[in-house]
Order: C-alpha cells, then sequence, then structure tokens
C-alpha cells in the first residue's frame, strides 16, 4: 500500500493595490531611511481539481474601506473582483478563503464571496475583539483594523461559513496546511500548499521582504518588522519557521507586499499596471 499523493495546487498571485512612496524603513527594521517604494498590495489565488481558493482577499474602495485606502496612502487600486475575472474565477466560484490575519487589505472584500468557507485562526480574530473593547487609549493596536470587516467574519459565522483554526493545521485543505505566525499581529498564519513545483509559503505579512529573512546585506541575521504589535522574539521565531518551511529556498516564498513584484516569475496579464504572476 502506497501513501497518497498531496494535492496539487496552480497558484497565482494577484497584484490589486499600491501604496505611494512608502518608507521601507516603516516596515523592516534598518531599512535606508530614504529608500521608499509604491508598495505592491496582493493576494493568491490557488486552485486544486476541486477547490477554488484565495489566501487573503484585498480590500474593496468603497465605504469605509475607501476611508482606510486613504488613511494609509494606497491611491493605486484596481477591483479585487475584476483580476480575478480576468482568470475566469467569479465570486461565487470561490470555495474557501484562508486569511492571514484581520488587517483591512487582507480581508476587506470578505462580503463580496457570500458562498466561501472563511479560515483564520481563532487567536486572530477574538485578540481583535478584545483589542477593540479596550479604551481609546490604545488606538494604536487597531490602526489598520476595520470593524466591518469583522462585522463581515461575524455575519459568515453566523452562515456558519467561519472555521476558526486552532494552531498548526495540516491538510487544512488536501495540500494545504497552515501554521500560526504570531509576531505582525497576535494570531497570523502563514500558508503551505503544495504545487507541481513542490512546497511554496505564503507568508501574509509575517515577512515584508527577503531581508527579513536572509539580512541585511546578506548578513544571514534575521530582521523584524517595525510595522508589529507582537514582540520581536515572536516575529524571529515565525521568521525561522519559513525559512525552515522553504529550506532557505526563497523562490519559494511568496511576499505579498514584494517590493520588486516577485522578479523572475512569469506574468501571465498586466491589467491596467496590476500584474497577475505564475508562482507554480
Amino acid at each position: 500500500m502506497t501513501d497518497t499523493p498531496p494535492a496539487l495546487w496552480d497558484v497565482h498571485v494577484i497584484e490589486f493595490a499600491r501604496s505611494r512612496q512608502q518608507r521601507m524603513a516603516g516596515l523592516i527594521h534598518g531599512a535606508p531611511p530614504d529608500e521608499v517604494h509604491d508598495l505592491p498590495f496582493s493576494f493568491v489565488l490557488a486552485r486544486s481539481t476541486d477547490k477554488v481558493l484565495l489566501c487573503d482577499t484585498g480590500f474593496m474602495r468603497e465605504g469605509s474601506g475607501e476611508a482606510m485606502s486613504i488613511k494609509f496612502d494606497v491611491p493605486f487600486w484596481i477591483s479585487p473582483l475584476r483580476m480575478l475575472a480576468e482568470m475566469g474565477v467569479t465570486a461565487d466560484d470561490v470555495t474557501d478563503i484562508v486569511l492571514s490575519h484581520a488587517h483591512f487589505d487582507h480581508m476587506g472584500s470578505i462580503g463580496r464571496f457570500p458562498k466561501a468557507r472563511l479560515h483564520i485562526q481563532k487567536r486572530e480574530i477574538l485578540s481583535w475583539h478584545e483589542a477593540i473593547a479596550l479604551p481609546r487609549e490604545f488606538g494604536f493596536l487597531t490602526e489598520i483594523i476595520n470593524p466591518d470587516d469583522l462585522r463581515n467574519a461575524f455575519d459568515a459565522a453566523v452562515e456558519h461559513r467561519l472555521n476558526l483554526v486552532d494552531g498548526d493545521v495540516d491538510d487544512l485543505l488536501p495540500g494545504l496546511h497552515v501554521r500560526l505566525g504570531e509576531g505582525h499581529t497576535m494570531g497570523q498564519q502563514f500558508i503551505i500548499i503544495e504545487t507541481a513545483r513542490g512546497r511554496l509559503v505564503i507568508s501574509g505579512d509575517c515577512v515584508y521582504s527577503h531581508r527579513n529573512i536572509c539580512g541585511h546585506n546578506h548578513s544571514g541575521v534575521y530582521v523584524p518588522l517595525t510595522n508589529a504589535i507582537g514582540a520581536a522574539w515572536d516575529q524571529l521565531k515565525t521568521i525561522d519557521r519559513i525559512n525552515k518551511a522553504i529550506k532557505g529556498d526563497l523562490d519559494r516564498l511568496v511576499i505579498l507586499h514584494d517590493a520588486e513584484r516577485w522578479k523572475g516569475w512569469p506574468v501571465v496579464k498586466e491589467i491596467d499596471g496590476f500584474r497577475i504572476v505564475k508562482a507554480a
């Protein structure tokens, strides 16, 4: 008797927004103070034989989502739904959404996918409810949270479409595994996905740059985030877990805010300047 091979996923990274002149020093410790980028925002479309999955969803520029994009100076945007349509995917086609964390730019579109089952760490959801309930003096913690996104997640819970993940899980879906990755937020998770070219890791915001792993000037010393509410201790342990998961091969790492815009991966389409690249 032989082991059943893992399900294999077809994986694309979909860019949908860019911030204006983002200072990298505001994201990772030790970045040059004059280094700025129109930083890309993205999510992942993954398809298997019977599933259409999103890893994060992007956000919509309307209502509170528009207010958040203005607050964080993200003027360049295209609808995530339009980008999915370019790949032949409608909102109703999406069966599952794995959310890395609850920041507005990662889960701001969940209300547009009424049939999808949402998978998020229980610690992530509950920690934000606790943080929002704190006195206003603690507002720094929740600056990047849009309460309307948490309301949409609650609606999904009422409809029995919200799966609260508790820590590391293998085969959350066949060939897709999640790992708790505390640091950037209290309950972030990163995703390991089986593909035809081997395992890929989708970092969420556990990693903003290759430098988080390889160090400044390739020193080999892990670099923590500056944009985080968790401890540097937890961040570096998470970065180490990611490095071990990719076995040091940075080509197996999907960075959602990759300033190099997924250099070296084939561009499948470019719509109004926004890229869809094939990761596997």
